[in-house]
């Protein structure tokens, strides 16, 4: 039996709308890419480094990482899942108190690339009512779930004055692979920034979006072992806003 010839505009076509989803969903997936609007990654000095944690405020864990940045006199950048938030203002506040700084992680926590505007919209604004009610103050920074966004999600964000932040560096912190393998991943997002002459944006947890009270020793440790080295290293420990 013969094949059957396949026309050549089909395949050309089939071949244009993959080589579309696939630049479409790298957009919506790759910490970097500014194809759907402008995110603030890192600053240009590669000497500076910004500890970023997510999906928090959680028992202990946040706690144990404002004594550690005490310690070492640095400040971190902290986005919070608003339902938590709601959980624990005690801790939003304490994190407040200490100098860090404050962003939006969402509601929920879910993929909002695949959401609809008014779900978009609502993620993002009862997050921010949830900060701004512990906090007193209003909130300027937020970062996608996943880092998963599409035109909406951006043009929204901007609509309720929120810079929308990525990362360039990444722990791998809710694998089970201890500090050591933490900082592993780091360093080699480090050596990355590094060539490539720019800052370190880290991207770290001290959360779980599904529940409270995570376990994230092994992110605190590898943290005490960052900021030893940065310190030995003569990096400079930045929040987010030094960049924009």
């Amino acid at each position: 039996m013969i094949a059957p010839t396949i026309p050549e505009d089909l395949v050309l076509g089939a071949t244009v709308a993959a080589a579309a989803a696939f630049v479409v969903t790298n957009a919506a997936l790759r910490p970097g890419s500014q194809l759907f609007g402008s995110t603030l990654v890192a600053g240009r000095n590669p000497q500076e480094v910004a500890l970023t944690y997510d999906d928090g405020p959680n028992d202990d864990a946040t706690g144990e990482l404002l004594n550690l940045l005490a310690r070492h006199n640095a400040r971190a950048t902290f986005f919070m899942i608003g339902r938590f938030v709601r959980q624990r203002p005690e801790i939003v506040r304490a994190v407040q108190a200490a100098g860090h700084l404050i962003g939006n992680h969402t509601e929920t926590h879910p993929w909002l690339a695949w959401q609809s505007a008014r779900v978009i919209r609502e993620e993002l604004r009862t997050c921010n009512e949830a900060l701004e009610d512990a906090l007193g103050a209003p909130v300027r920074y937020f970062r996608p779930p996943h880092g998963a966004r599409r035109p909406a999600v951006m043009r929204i964000a901007r609509e309720l004055g929120l810079t929308t932040v990525q990362w360039n560096v990444m722990g791998f912190d809710w694998e089970p692979i201890g500090a050591d393998g933490i900082v592993r991943h780091v360093d080699r997002g480090l050596a990355r920034a590094q060539r490539r002459g720019v800052g370190a944006n880290i991207l770290l947890h001290d959360g779980y979006d599904q529940a409270m009270g995570t376990d994230r020793s092994a992110t605190v440790k590898a943290t005490g072992a960052l900021l030893e080295r940065f310190s030995r290293e003569g990096k400079r420990v930045v929040t987010v806003d030094a960049w924009g």
